[in-house]
């Protein structure tokens, strides 16, 4: 009886392979090119933006595209269809997922150290009650410093009164800057501004860095001043990283910080609001609580974290989905960074020659974000004209977009005391940016300044 071999022709040693070999003649699979998200499946995934704005504030309130939209609306009603079977099986091993994906794309060493909180806002709130726990239980000296920068975030600045100057800490502000040109000029003023902290015997205690500063906006060398914090004996690190995930670069291990933590509304594609908070494992810092006590009290912060009572966990749990949109685009988040920062700097480059200024940094300091110096003769010279003036372009032109006021140095003629902060996301357009460019145009045809505004 022939075998099976003979029957199909072969040679009783031959194995068929399924992509065929000289031996089989078998004719190879073609290699399928991956498909990649196209530009108009990137505008129907934002199609529920207002199209009458040239939306170039991704840097904000960040954006969420419709396929996570629709996962969040089943996850909301999973928990409306039967809230117990969701709270005791469906709630923690969904968050657990969420976390596993964020330790990954940080590079954190173990689990345990990532957290989701609201935002970046409740993270340093959990950060700064535990320093002020330090001052106010001994393990810190009254006076002992806090060193944080000049550009520190608004809510984190009052973060850092509201707990550590009431529980005794002397704060100290890096003075960085503006426009910069390296980042030697930022190294420089944080050693300053560490030698201060250090003036008198004290000791500096916490250091408070932005990895990307809000406004004005700048990517800070966070690694080397983190090494220098180590160098110079600093007690803890926080970085505060809210613009970070999904904008630039970041690395656990590469930084090294005590704390870390960035929003996933952001840039990163997720519902509001999610941030998540890293925590390197150390005895020093096992004393983390969320503000919020829930019976979840002193199980770690991640387990408290992940229920402060009822609420809606969804943007919490839809981490998997954005992951599976970034994974439409080539190279995932790291190929969205670059295409971002690259778009961000033609564009913001383009700005700046037709009105005659210049980029607020270098390049290589921007990573979706730029600033973009305004034309002098609009008139802005208060943080309140940069308000009135950021209402006029939303109402009248439809462009949205947050502008920085900067003080006049002495002897300066004809300063730039105004720039505008684009960003670049996926959704944006070459159009959003001539509309703004246009816009600014005609106000200083028509001789517009700040000063016809009104209070």
């Amino acid at each position: 009886m022939a075998s099976h071999c003979e029957k199909n022709h072969l040679p009783p040693d031959s194995t068929p392979h399924l992509n065929g070999d000289a031996n089989t003649h078998l004719p190879k699979r073609p290699k399928i090119a991956p498909t990649f998200i196209s530009d108009s499946e990137i505008q129907s995934e934002f199609a529920h933006h207002d199209p009458s704005v040239a939306r170039i504030n991704n840097g904000s309130f960040g954006c969420c595209p419709s396929s996570v939209i629709s996962a969040q609306q089943q996850w909301q009603l999973k928990f409306l269809r039967q809230p117990d079977w969701f709270y005791f099986n469906g709630l923690k091993k969904g968050i657990l997922e969420s976390r596993t994906i964020i330790k990954d794309l940080i590079n954190a060493e173990h689990i345990d150290e990532v957290s989701i909180v609201d935002n970046a806002t409740t993270a340093a709130a959990i950060v700064l009650q535990k320093i002020a726990r330090d001052f106010s239980e001994g393990r810190f000296e009254k006076g002992d410093a806090a060193v944080m920068l000049h550009y520190a975030y608004g809510a984190v600045k009052k973060s850092i009164e509201a707990y550590v100057s009431r529980a005794g800490g002397h704060v100290i502000e890096v003075q960085l800057p503006f426009p910069v040109k390296s980042n030697d000029e930022i190294i420089f003023e944080f050693r300053k501004a560490l030698e201060r902290g250090k003036a008198n015997g004290r000791k500096v205690r916490l250091a408070v860095i932005d990895h990307i500063t809000s406004m004005p906006c700048v990517v800070i060398p966070v690694k080397e001043l983190v090494k220098i914090c180590r160098e110079e004996g600093v007690d803890q690190i926080f970085v505060d990283a809210a613009h970070a995930i999904g904008c630039t670069d970041i690395d656990m291990q590469e930084i090294d910080a005590d704390y870390y933590t960035s929003n996933l509304h952001k840039w990163f594609f997720c519902p509001p609001s999610i941030a998540f908070l890293y925590s390197r494992r150390s005895p020093n810092h096992s004393d983390l609580h969320h503000p919020v006590v829930s019976h979840e009290y002193g199980n770690g912060l991640a387990i408290e974290s992940a229920w402060i009572g009822t609420r809606d966990y969804s943007s919490q749990l839809v981490v998997p989905s954005v992951l599976k949109f970034v994974n439409r685009f080539e190279d995932g988040i790291k190929g969205i960074k670059k295409r971002n920062h690259e778009a961000v700097i033609k564009m913001g480059e383009m700005l700046a020659e037709s009105w005659k200024t210049h980029l607020g940094c270098p390049p290589n300091m921007c990573a979706s974000m730029v600033m973009v110096g305004l034309p002098s003769c609009l008139g802005i010279s208060s943080e309140s004209d940069t308000l009135k003036l950021r209402t006029h372009l939303r109402e009248e032109f439809r462009v949205e977009v947050p502008i920085y006021y900067r003080a006049p140095k002495k002897g300066e003629t004809a300063p730039i005391t105004g720039y505008a902060r684009i960003s670049h996301q996926v959704y944006n357009k070459f159009e959003d940016y001539v509309k703004f460019k246009d816009a600014i145009n005609e106000l200083v045809q028509t001789g517009f300044t700040c000063t016809q505004l009104s209070k």
